[in-house]
C-alpha cells in the first residue's frame, strides 16, 4: 500500500479529479437505468434521481468503509489530527472526488439556485478534506466525519422513494425508523463528538478556529434537519397520495443539502 500512498500525496489534485471523473462515469451509467415514468417526464425530478442515485452510490461505497477504518484504527477516535493509514487517506481522496463532480452536476445542469445550500456545503467539505489531503493532517478525522455517510444510505432512500410517490409502502415505513436510529448514532453523535473533541483540543490544533466554526455550522444545520425530518416523518399528518409527490418535489430542494 505504501506506492499508492506515495502516488496519492504526489499528485493529490490530480488524485481528486481522477475519482471526480470516475464518478461522473458512475452518473452516465446509472443513465441508462429505468425509472419512475413520472420522474422520467420531468426534467427537474429525473436530474434529481439520478444525482441522487450517485449520492447513494458515494454513501454505499464510503460510509462502510469509514465504520472499517475506525474499526481498524480506533486510535483515529482520539488522534484525529495524526492518526491515519493510507486506506484511510484513500477514502478522503475518493470522498473529495465524489464532492467535486456533485457540486459540478449541480451547476452545469443549473440547478444552483434551488441547490444554492448544497453547493455551501460542498464547498466547505471540501475546503476540509483538501486540507486534510495536503498537509496530511486531520485525515483521521476526516475519516470519521464520513461515518454520517452510513446515515446517508437511508436519507438517499428515503428521498427517492418520495421522488418515486411511494410514502405508504412498506420499505418507507421500515426505511424512516433506520434513517432516524442512524441519524442520531451516526450524524448528530459523529458531528458533535468531533466539535466536543476540537473544543478539548483547541490549543493544541492548527487553524482550530476554521474547524471548529465549519463544524459549529454543520451542527446547527443538521439539527434544523433534523428537527424537519421528525416532522415530516412522524408529527405531520398523513396527506393524500395525490399531495405526496408534489409536496416530496417542492421540498427536496433544501432536504437534500444536508443529507450529502
Amino acid at each position: 500500500m505504501e506506492p499508492l500512498r506515495v502516488i496519492l500525496q504526489k499528485y493529490p489534485t490530480l488524485s481528486v479529479l481522477v475519482f471526480a471523473v470516475a464518478f461522473r462515469l458512475v452518473h452516465r451509467l446509472l443513465r441508462d437505468l429505468p425509472i419512475p415514468k413520472h420522474v422520467e417526464q420531468d426534467k427537474v425530478k429525473s436530474w434529481r434521481w439520478r444525482n441522487l442515485t450517485v449520492s447513494l452510490v458515494h454513501s454505499l461505497l464510503t460510509g462502510p468503509w469509514a465504520v472499517l477504518c475506525v474499526f481498524s484504527s480506533p486510535e483515529m477516535t482520539s488522534q484525529i489530527y495524526s492518526s491515519y493509514t493510507t486506506v484511510d487517506y484513500l477514502l478522503v481522496c475518493i470522498s473529495s472526488g465524489y464532492f467535486v463532480q456533485d457540486a459540478a452536476d449541480i451547476i452545469l445542469s443549473g440547478q444552483s439556485r434551488a441547490s444554492w445550500e448544497f453547493l455551501v456545503h460542498h464547498a466547505m467539505v471540501l475546503l476540509c478534506f483538501m486540507y486534510a489531503i495536503y498537509s496530511h493532517h486531520y485525515v483521521g478525522g476526516t475519516v470519521v466525519a464520513l461515518l454520517v455517510e452510513v446515515n446517508s444510505v437511508f436519507l438517499h432512500t428515503r428521498l427517492l422513494l418520495k421522488l418515486a410517490s411511494a410514502q405508504d409502502s412498506g420499505l418507507y415505513h421500515v426505511n424512516k425508523y433506520i434513517n432516524l436510529v442512524t441519524y442520531v448514532t451516526f450524524r448528530l453523535s459523529t458531528q458533535f463528538y468531533l466539535t466536543w473533541y476540537i473544543v478539548q483540543h483547541f490549543n493544541a490544533l492548527d487553524h482550530a478556529a476554521f474547524f471548529l466554526f465549519t463544524m459549529v455550522f454543520m451542527n446547527g444545520m443538521i439539527l434544523v434537519y433534523f428537527q424537519r425530518l421528525v416532522h415530516t416523518d412522524f408529527l405531520r399528518p398523513k396527506r393524500r397520495a395525490a399531495h405526496c409527490g408534489k409536496d416530496s418535489a417542492a421540498s427536496n430542494n433544501s432536504a437534500k443539502f444536508v443529507y450529502d
